[in-house]
């Protein structure tokens, strides 16, 4: 008995299965479609970024060997090109070798790209205080200590991963402007600071006994 019952459930459901399929089958067969094209837009779509980002790759390649071979303009050029054209992470890329191929002709102008990338919030945290960091370097020599610090301040924050060399640039600017107290503090932090570069503490060392040698007399 109790197999008549499964072979009649059995009639059963795939009596109704049949009636539900010419029923709905149109719509089945369209959300099978729609699922077909999805997974193959997917597909297509990953082909077309892996393609874009070996274009941008070569693009970039390519614009550090112009770089190398010593022509700056066109240099600057093709990375100003990436940054409006290409992957994103190309173009943050591209972004920063403009402007160092920029500080190579003009100061001012790798300055201003750099400050441009600090404000830019689209911009990871960290690659946005490597830019305050390189636009610090570009005018240690010539901007008042003030200015100076006040471009680094960000970077001084326990545990920011540039603290180290922010405050190597903070002790030369002191030092360039005769501060010989703020300058030695700086340098001190950073031989005394456990996370520093080993080459960092090397030189911030050597600053030091320059420091405590204090300034040059002129001769009598």
């Amino acid at each position: 008995m109790a197999d008549i019952f499964r072979e009649i459930d059995e009639d059963v459901r795939r009596d109704k299965a049949i009636e539900f399929w010419k029923k709905h089958n149109g719509a089945l067969i369209g959300v099978a479609l729609l699922a077909v094209a999805a997974t193959g837009g997917w597909r297509a779509y990953e082909y077309w970024q892996s393609q874009r980002a070996e274009a941008a790759g070569a693009r970039f390649e390519a614009a550090i060997e112009t770089s190398r071979a010593g022509n700056a303009d066109e240099a600057e050029k093709e990375f100003a090109d990436i940054a409006k054209d290409s992957t994103a992470g190309y173009q943050k890329l591209a972004r920063f070798r403009e402007a160092a191929e920029q500080a190579k002709q003009s100061a001012a102008d790798g300055v201003k790209t750099y400050d441009a990338l600090a404000a830019d919030t689209s911009v990871a945290p960290v690659l946005r205080d490597l830019a305050r960091l390189r636009a610090a370097m570009l005018v240690v020599d010539t901007a008042p200590a003030d200015e100076v610090k006040s471009r680094l301040q960000p970077l001084l924050a326990a545990g920011n991963p540039w603290g180290a060399n922010a405050r190597e640039l903070l002790g030369l600017s002191a030092l360039k402007a005769g501060d010989y107290e703020a300058a030695g503090k700086a340098f001190d932090e950073i031989v005394t600071d456990r996370t520093a570069p080993p080459s960092l503490k090397q030189r911030a060392d050597l600053l030091l006994g320059i420091v405590r040698a204090g300034p040059v007399k002129p001769a009598s």
